[in-house]
């Protein structure tokens, strides 16, 4: 199980910090170029196979807490951090990560995004934010409790538009920019709440330390919202001149 457990870590780290690097070429460079969908594909791929490394950190955790973890001593401790709220956090991770994709793949064609596979991520992702809920409860950890309400945000508004009677006609640009910065989160959030209960374990759990990512991400998706809004005014402009 070690070695497993170890191989899945070493996946986790490389694929992941290639996303954290990945993750601001698109956010800081020019919209649109060769450059920014490079590198978009690289992060989501990125994402998407350090999604798929958590989920095999997480379940290996739950078989075996304290042989995975031996510098923790408290196995429900280790389960609910490094098992079920990992395992949370990893499908947060491959949802918004395959969302955003499809999202900039199919655009308004949101019948086409209404897949098994979309569709079924989302129920999933209900799932684990409830047993987090669930968990966090059962060890006295307010922290899984509260990070839950991202999973249950990304699905909310996920699900909103993908039904939504009219959508905005540059909602899938909104979404895209909501997923995919919202996967750069999740990951940011992993590596350094995550890391901390390896180097400091004392402030590991500290709230602060989980939201600054939370800040930095909602702030660069409100900007690039406004952007997006900006850009549609100016195309309603030019289209009322034409008429």
């Amino acid at each position: 199980m070690i070695w497993v457990f170890e191989a899945f870590v070493i996946v986790h780290i490389i694929t992941g910090a290639t996303g954290l690097v990945a993750f601001w070429v698109p956010v800081v460079g020019r919209k649109g170029g060769d450059t920014h969908r490079r590198f978009g594909r690289i992060f989501t791929f990125a994402m998407l196979a350090t999604g798929t490394a958590a989920i095999g950190i997480s379940i290996s955790t739950l078989i075996a807490p304290l042989e995975t973890h031996p510098h923790l001593p408290d196995a429900a401790f280790v389960r609910g951090i490094f098992g079920w709220m990992m395992l949370y956090l990893a499908v947060l991770t491959i949802n918004l990560a395959w969302y955003g994709w499809l999202c900039i793949t199919l655009k308004r064609d949101r019948s086409a995004m209404r897949t098994p596979v979309n569709l079924g991520l989302q129920g999933f992702l209900t799932v684990l934010a409830i047993n987090c809920v669930a968990q966090g409860i059962l060890i006295g950890e307010p922290l899984m409790i509260g990070i839950s309400g991202i999973g249950f945000a990304a699905v909310a508004t996920n699900l909103f538009y993908l039904y939504r009677r009219r959508p905005h006609p540059l909602g899938w640009l909104r979404e895209h920019v909501k997923a995919l910065v919202g996967a750069g989160i999740s990951v940011y959030t992993a590596f350094f709440a995550f890391g901390a209960v390896r180097l400091m374990p004392e402030i590991a759990l500290n709230p602060v330390l989980w939201s600054v990512p939370l800040m930095v991400g909602l702030a660069i998706i409100m900007y690039q919202w406004r952007v997006i809004a900006r850009k549609g005014g100016r195309r309603d402009r030019k289209r009322l001149a034409a008429a």
